[in-house]
């Protein structure tokens, strides 16, 4: 089921705005409705003012109605396992529960995979939820 989600976020990567580290980055995320939002990196030369791949995707989410996150798979083309950023981590448990799957994908398939409790396990949440 999550090949489809792999492939999302690889042709997210490929239209990823990255001139400075070229390391493009793309994400996917499945909503409960079984549909997919994918975003890519997008760099600025003023460094802190980029984005990640997984805010991208989930905007589109948010735009699209959805906000909920069944699964999130986050792709790039580089020797180490990519994993979303500490700040991402947040944005996903946000819209995540703490076992929402993330995968970690490269060309050659899936990587790693984690839930969001392994990943951000204080993570900021509303008070009263998990």
């Amino acid at each position: 089921m999550s090949d489809d989600l792999i492939e999302a976020a690889a042709t997210a990567a490929l239209k990823a705005y990255a001139p400075y580290s070229k390391y493009h980055v793309g994400a996917a995320i499945r909503g409960p409705s079984g549909v997919i939002y994918a975003g890519c990196n997008i760099e600025n030369a003023a460094y802190p003012q980029g984005w990640c791949a997984e805010p991208t995707a989930i905007s589109h989410m948010i735009v699209a109605g959805e906000t909920r996150i069944d699964e999130v798979c986050v792709w790039a083309d580089s020797v180490n396992i990519c994993s979303p950023c500490g700040g991402c981590r947040q944005k996903l448990v946000e819209f995540g529960r703490p076992d929402t799957v993330v995968i970690s994908a490269g060309p050659e398939g899936e990587r790693a995979r984690w839930t969001l409790a392994q990943l951000l396990p204080e993570a900021f949440t509303l008070e009263g939820e998990e």
